[in-house]
């Protein structure tokens, strides 16, 4: 369970930004998890609204990124390589300003707090705590030395990972790597518990499907994967799965082979899930497989993101989405949003975490209604062009009589574009006189010159 998101400096996200999954109201219609103790109670869904470019996708994209660097900095940084982080790009000292990252979260009934900055090339900071009966406990901090600080609540070979310390990775990471039971278990919320569906990480989805569908040890997972699929009426009945044919499987080997030859044995090649997946499309005349290639963009949108979300309802943990609204239509997103705020089908605390431009899901004429203290504006700075991150608990803001949707739209809540009218009537004019027609010109003659011709 998430409560709590703060990052600075990534990407478009300069100032110090927070995401609160915490809730402010008290909403019992909608799955609300309880931390132990009534603590807490945190909201199943959070949607991000801003323009496009307002930094909205990039508030995923840093949890993603922490996520990765908690995975990833012991077993896959180069040791000699620094840190790849993405600091705000805008400024002329970009490389001389930490990013951090920090997030709130439950493990195992008790809230943990986990966070590190780091520069371009080592950890500067690094600190776990957890809250047991309420009452913070250090289990470990950690500076710009690299000699961490334990509590005495921290068990285990904790002196012998410390040694194993790079400048570069997490002392979670190494910890994990070295099979420390009490870390382990908060390492594996980052890799299961904390789910990532982006545009780059398609692959890995699809094979999430795949898997389920073939599952063998519960019929129940493959037919509620495939009951899914199938929900979003898109004219699928099922999923051919087989092995590739042993001429293709050689010649993937071939080219990984040549890779390596040309870019040295550090390159890593990403491996897909070795299985041909064909769509079935049942008709009065039969059922006709087609390649995921011939279908729509929606279509294998949504195969991507069945197997993350039925993992998530039946295991809990979080699901990042970006763009959520994208290739879906707004029917199937409110369907797919309801399934995570409906105490009926989340029964175990999961959480959706999405960007969209969808503000139907605001409105009156959905089956999902999302609250005041789920929904989240970005917008950019207009002298600096770093985005701010805002709940629309900032706004007064009556849930029963106000028209949510028309009043973003309308821009009460700000995160909506200004369009500039004038640089239109510009552009008419300039198409008016031939403007266009003289670029479309150039263009098409520009396409049928060879390359490097002058």
């Amino acid at each position: 369970m998430l409560l709590r998101f703060q990052v600075t400096n990534h990407a478009s996200l300069q100032e110090e930004q927070e995401l609160s999954l915490v809730a402010t109201d008290r909403h019992p219609e909608r799955a609300e998890a309880v931390i132990a103790g009534g603590e807490f109670r945190a909201v199943p869904v959070a949607a991000v609204y801003g323009t496009n470019a307002s930094g909205k996708s990039n508030v995923i994209d840093s949890l993603g990124w922490m996520r990765s660097a908690v995975l990833s900095s012991f077993r896959r940084w180069d040791p000699d390589g620094g840190i790849p982080r993405r600091p705000f790009a805008l400024r002329r000292d970009a490389s001389s300003c930490p990013s951090t990252f920090a997030v709130d979260f439950v493990v195992a009934g008790v809230r943990h707090q986990f966070g590190f900055s780091v520069d371009d090339k080592r950890v500067a900071e690094e600190w776990l705590y957890y809250y047991p009966e309420g009452r913070q406990r250090r289990l470990y901090e950690r500076g710009a030395d690299d000699k961490p600080v334990f509590g005495r609540w921290l068990t285990g070979r904790r002196k012998v990972i410390a040694e194993l310390l790079r400048p570069n990775s997490l002392y979670l990471s190494v910890a994990a790597a070295q099979g420390h039971d009490q870390l382990g278990e908060v390492f594996r919320w980052f890799g299961h518990g904390l789910r990532m569906a982006t545009d780059h990480d398609f692959p890995q989805r699809l094979d999430h499907t795949v898997q389920l569908c073939l599952a063998d040890d519960a019929e129940r997972t493959a037919a509620s994967t495939m009951s899914l699929l199938r929900f979003a009426d898109l004219g699928v009945s099922g999923l051919e799965i087989k092995e590739y044919d042993e001429e293709a499987q050689e010649d993937h080997k071939r080219i990984t082979r040549a890779l390596r030859d040309a870019l040295g044995e550090k390159v890593r090649i990403q491996h897909g899930h070795g299985k041909r997946v064909r769509v079935e499309h049942r008709t009065a005349d039969g059922v006709f497989p087609l390649d995921l290639a011939q279908e729509s963009s929606g279509t294998r949108t949504w195969i991507g993101l069945v197997g993350p979300v039925i993992t998530t309802l039946s295991q809990g943990g979080v699901l990042c989405v970006d763009e959520l609204d994208a290739r879906l239509h707004p029917h199937l997103v409110d369907a797919l949003v309801g399934m995570f705020q409906s105490p009926e089908t989340n029964r175990t605390g999961a959480q959706l975490v999405f960007s969209t431009h969808e503000a139907a899901l605001l409105g009156r004429n959905v089956r999902t209604e999302l609250f005041r203290d789920q929904v989240w504006f970005t917008e950019k700075d207009p002298d600096t062009l770093a985005t701010r991150l805002f709940p629309m608990t900032e706004f007064s803001v009556r849930e029963s009589a106000d028209n949510l949707e028309k009043r973003y739209l309308g821009g009460r809540y700000g995160a909506v574009p200004h369009l500039d009218d004038a640089l239109l009537r510009d552009i008419a004019a300039a198409v008016r006189h031939g403007g266009g027609r003289e670029a479309g010109q150039a263009a098409a003659t520009n396409e049928g010159r060879a390359p490097g011709a002058a």
